[in-house]
Protein backbone atom coordinates (compact mmCIF):
# COMPACT_ATOMS: atom_id res chain seq x y z
CA UNK A 1 0.00 0.00 0.00
CA UNK A 2 1.59 3.49 -0.70
CA UNK A 3 1.43 6.63 1.55
CA UNK A 4 -1.93 8.22 0.30
CA UNK A 5 -3.93 5.17 0.96
CA UNK A 6 -2.33 4.25 4.39
CA UNK A 7 -3.20 7.98 5.07
CA UNK A 8 -6.70 7.82 3.95
CA UNK A 9 -7.67 4.92 6.04
CA UNK A 10 -5.87 6.35 9.22
CA UNK A 11 -7.88 9.65 8.49
CA UNK A 12 -11.05 7.28 8.01
CA UNK A 13 -10.18 5.48 11.27
CA UNK A 14 -9.71 8.38 13.29
CA UNK A 15 -13.01 10.19 12.40
CA UNK A 16 -15.03 7.06 12.42
CA UNK A 17 -13.83 6.37 15.92
CA UNK A 18 -13.69 10.57 16.82
CA UNK A 19 -17.52 11.18 16.06
CA UNK A 20 -18.20 7.95 18.01
CA UNK A 21 -16.87 8.82 21.33
CA UNK A 22 -18.33 12.51 20.46
CA UNK A 23 -21.82 10.54 20.46
CA UNK A 24 -21.20 8.64 23.69
CA UNK A 25 -20.01 11.54 25.28
CA UNK A 26 -22.49 13.85 24.27
CA UNK A 27 -25.15 11.04 25.45
CA UNK A 28 -23.26 10.48 28.93
CA UNK A 29 -23.72 14.11 29.95
CA UNK A 30 -21.24 16.16 32.52
CA UNK A 31 -19.85 12.92 33.23
CA UNK A 32 -17.95 12.69 29.68
CA UNK A 33 -14.58 14.11 31.10
CA UNK A 34 -11.91 11.49 30.35
CA UNK A 35 -13.96 10.97 26.83
CA UNK A 36 -14.25 14.48 26.14
CA UNK A 37 -10.25 14.68 26.88
CA UNK A 38 -9.86 11.22 24.46
CA UNK A 39 -12.05 13.00 21.66
CA UNK A 40 -9.45 15.77 21.89
CA UNK A 41 -6.80 13.58 20.97
CA UNK A 42 -8.61 12.59 18.30
CA UNK A 43 -9.07 15.94 17.19
CA UNK A 44 -5.76 15.89 16.72
CA UNK A 45 -5.07 13.14 14.81
CA UNK A 46 -8.18 13.83 12.78
CA UNK A 47 -6.18 17.73 11.95
CA UNK A 48 -2.88 15.85 11.10
CA UNK A 49 -4.46 13.00 9.15
CA UNK A 50 -6.21 15.28 7.11
CA UNK A 51 -3.89 17.97 6.39
CA UNK A 52 -1.23 15.11 5.20
CA UNK A 53 -3.98 14.06 2.64
CA UNK A 54 -4.37 18.18 2.09
CA UNK A 55 -0.94 18.22 1.04
CA UNK A 56 -0.80 15.13 -0.83
CA UNK A 57 -4.44 16.83 -3.01
CA UNK A 58 -2.22 19.53 -4.60
CA UNK A 59 -1.29 16.84 -7.67
CA UNK A 60 -5.31 16.62 -8.38
CA UNK A 61 -5.66 19.69 -9.58
CA UNK A 62 -8.88 20.39 -7.58
CA UNK A 63 -7.47 22.07 -4.44
CA UNK A 64 -9.83 24.64 -4.02
CA UNK A 65 -12.78 21.86 -3.09
CA UNK A 66 -10.00 20.02 -1.07
CA UNK A 67 -9.54 23.31 0.91
CA UNK A 68 -13.30 23.91 1.29
CA UNK A 69 -13.22 20.18 3.00
CA UNK A 70 -10.62 20.79 5.63
CA UNK A 71 -12.60 24.20 6.41
CA UNK A 72 -16.07 22.06 6.70
CA UNK A 73 -13.72 19.89 8.76
CA UNK A 74 -12.12 22.32 11.04
CA UNK A 75 -15.92 23.57 11.39
CA UNK A 76 -17.24 19.71 12.56
CA UNK A 77 -14.77 19.95 15.16
CA UNK A 78 -15.47 23.22 16.43
CA UNK A 79 -18.96 22.55 16.30
CA UNK A 80 -18.30 18.88 18.25
CA UNK A 81 -16.10 21.08 21.09
CA UNK A 82 -18.98 23.57 21.63
CA UNK A 83 -22.06 20.86 22.11
CA UNK A 84 -20.05 19.49 24.44
CA UNK A 85 -18.43 22.22 26.34
CA UNK A 86 -22.16 24.32 26.17
CA UNK A 87 -23.65 20.56 27.75
CA UNK A 88 -21.36 21.17 30.31
CA UNK A 89 -22.58 24.42 31.21
CA UNK A 90 -25.78 23.55 31.05
CA UNK A 91 -26.21 25.87 27.90
CA UNK A 92 -28.60 25.44 25.07
CA UNK A 93 -27.04 23.46 22.26
CA UNK A 94 -29.73 23.17 19.58
CA UNK A 95 -28.03 25.23 16.96
CA UNK A 96 -24.78 23.25 17.55
CA UNK A 97 -25.75 20.71 16.79
CA UNK A 98 -27.29 22.00 13.76
CA UNK A 99 -24.78 23.25 12.52
CA UNK A 100 -22.80 20.19 13.38
CA UNK A 101 -24.67 18.23 11.06
CA UNK A 102 -25.03 20.62 8.08
CA UNK A 103 -21.23 20.48 8.22
CA UNK A 104 -20.84 16.73 8.74
CA UNK A 105 -23.24 16.63 5.74
CA UNK A 106 -20.75 18.81 3.74
CA UNK A 107 -17.79 17.54 4.17
CA UNK A 108 -18.74 13.74 4.07
CA UNK A 109 -20.00 14.92 0.61
CA UNK A 110 -17.13 16.50 -0.36
CA UNK A 111 -14.76 13.39 0.74
CA UNK A 112 -17.13 10.93 -1.17
CA UNK A 113 -17.60 13.23 -4.21
CA UNK A 114 -13.61 14.38 -4.72
CA UNK A 115 -11.43 12.23 -6.75
CA UNK A 116 -9.34 10.84 -3.57
CA UNK A 117 -11.89 9.13 -2.00
CA UNK A 118 -12.26 5.33 -1.33
CA UNK A 119 -14.33 3.17 -4.15
CA UNK A 120 -16.11 0.94 -2.09
CA UNK A 121 -17.41 -1.05 -4.64
CA UNK A 122 -13.74 -2.37 -6.13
Amino acid sequence: MDFLTNTTHLHITTWVVGIVIFFIAALSGKQSKGLHMALRLFYILIIITGGALFIHTMDYGQGMLYGFKFIAGILVIGMMEMVLVRQKKNKPTGMFWILFAVFLFITLFLGFKLPMNIDFLA
